[in-house]
C-alpha cells in the first residue's frame, strides 16, 4: 500500500508513521505543515528507511495534495492533519476553522477527484480514512453510559465544533459522491513523543522540573485514555478492513479523573525519580481556576470495534503511563528543547488540561 498521513509530524501521526513503516510492503509518504506540535524529530528513527518519505505542505492547498496523489500513486489517505488544543481553540479559533474545516474539505475534493480518475482495480482499493476525536459528541454525565457510534454530535469547544464539522464533511462526501471513507473516533491518547502542552507531558516533565502541577477546578473531570501505539494499532486495522462509510469508536476503556491521572503520575514518579527533598510529587499539585465550557466527562463504548475488526488494546492504563513516564526520563533530547523556547515555556506552564 501507498499511504497519504496528513498531520504525520504530529503525536499520534508520527506514532501511526513509525507503525507503517515497520511493516516493508508499505510505503509512507507523510505530509505536514509543521506548525508549533508538527516535530520532524520524532520520526528520527525512520526519516532514512526507504519506504518512508516526508513532505513540508498544507492540506489547504489542493492542488499540491493532488499533484502527491498521483505522484505517489496513493491507494490509501489516512487523515490525522488538525489544529488540536482546546485552550488554542478558546483563544484563537480561526486557525481551528481554517485547518479542521476547510482544510478537510480541500483534501476531500482532491481525493475525490483522484479516486474518480483511478482504473477499477485501483478504485476499489482506495480509502479515505478521517481521524477525528470523542470531544465531537459532547458533555457525557458522569452517570450516564458511553458514547457510541450512534450518539448525536453535541461538540462544546471551537475546537471540537471544528472536528465535527469535518467529519459531517466525510461523510457528505461518502454519502453523495460515493468517495469510499472511514472514520475513527478516539480518546484522549498518551505516550512518547506528546507534546508537552497535553496533560501527561505537562504534569511528568513540571514534576521533574519541581514547578507547580497544574490541575482544572477540582479535577474531577474524566477522561478514557489510550495508549498511542494501541491507537495506531488500531488505525491501520479500520483502514485496512473497516467496511466503508462506518465509523468506529477507540477507546482504552480506562476511565480516570485528571486528578487522579496527576496523582498517578506522582505516585510513579515518586518510585522511579524521587525527588531530592524526599517528598511526594503530589505536594506540588495546584488547583486552577476552571476552564469555559470544561466538559464533564468523555467515555467511549468499543463494542463495534472489538466485535468486527477483532481490536482491543494491548496496554492497560497503568503500564502504558509507566512506560510513558520512561520514555520521558530516557529521552530529554527530544523535549527539552521544546521547553526551552520561551514562547512555548510561557504557553506550557499555562495548560493544563487534556484536550
Amino acid at each position: 500500500m501507498n499511504i497519504l498521513v496528513t498531520g504525520g509530524a504530529g503525536f499520534i501521526g508520527s506514532a501511526l508513521c513509525r507503525h507503517l513503516v515497520a511493516d516493508p510492503e508499505n510505503r509512507v509518504i507523510n505530509l505536514d505543515k509543521l506548525t508549533y506540535a508538527g516535530n520532524p524529530a520524532s520520526l528520527r528513527q525512520i526519516e532514512n528507511l526507504p519506504n518512508y518519505r516526508f513532505i513540508q505542505g498544507d492540506i489547504c492547498n489542493e492542488e499540491a495534495v493532488a499533484c502527491i496523489l498521483r505522484a505517489e500513486k496513493i491507494d490509501r489517505i489516512m487523515h490525522l492533519a488538525a489544529e488540536t488544543h482546546v485552550d488554542r481553540s478558546i483563544d484563537g479559533p480561526g486557525s481551528f476553522i481554517e485547518t479542521n474545516i476547510l482544510g478537510t474539505f480541500r483534501l476531500l475534493q482532491a481525493a475525490l477527484k483522484f479516486w474518480r480518475s483511478l482504473p477499477e482495480a485501483a478504485a476499489e482499493r482506495f480509502r479515505f480514512h478521517h481521524v477525528s476525536t470523542d470531544e465531537v459528541f459532547g458533555d457525557l454525565p458522569f452517570d450516564a453510559g458511553a458514547f457510541d457510534e450512534d450518539t448525536p454530535y453535541a461538540p462544546s469547544s471551537p475546537y471540537s465544533a471544528s472536528k465535527a464539522g469535518s467529519d459531517h464533511l466525510v461523510r457528505a462526501w461518502h454519502h453523495t459522491f460515493g468517495l469510499p471513507v472511514v472514520i475513527t473516533n478516539c480518546s484522549n491518547n498518551y505516550g512518547p513523543f506528546h507534546f508537552p502542552e497535553k496533560l501527561v507531558p505537562l504534569i511528568i516533565l513540571n514534576a521533574l522540573e519541581e514547578k507547580p502541577l497544574p490541575v482544572y477546578g477540582t479535577g474531577a473531570n474524566v477522561r478514557d485514555w489510550l495508549y498511542v501505539d494501541d491507537h495506531a494499532r488500531a488505525l491501520e486495522l479500520v483502514a485496512a478492513k473497516g467496511a466503508t462509510g462506518e465509523s468506529y469508536n477507540i477507546g482504552g476503556s480506562s476511565e480516570r479523573t485528571n486528578l487522579g491521572v496527576v496523582e498517578t503520575i506522582c505516585d510513579i514518579l515518586d518510585r522511579k525519580s524521587p525527588r531530592r527533598n524526599l517528598k511526594s510529587y503530589r505536594d506540588l499539585i495546584a488547583f486552577v481556576d476552571d476552564r469555559p465550557g470544561h466538559d464533564r466527562r468523555y467515555a467511549m463504548d468499543t463494542a463495534k470495534i472489538e466485535r468486527e475488526l477483532g481490536w482491543r488494546p494491548r496496554e492497560s492504563f497503568e503500564t502504558g503511563l509507566a512506560r510513558t513516564i520512561d520514555w520521558y526520563l530516557d529521552n530529554g533530547w527530544w523535549w527539552q528543547p521544546i521547553r526551552e523556547r520561551s514562547y512555548r515555556g510561557e504557553r506550557l506552564g499555562k495548560s493544563v488540561a487534556a484536550r
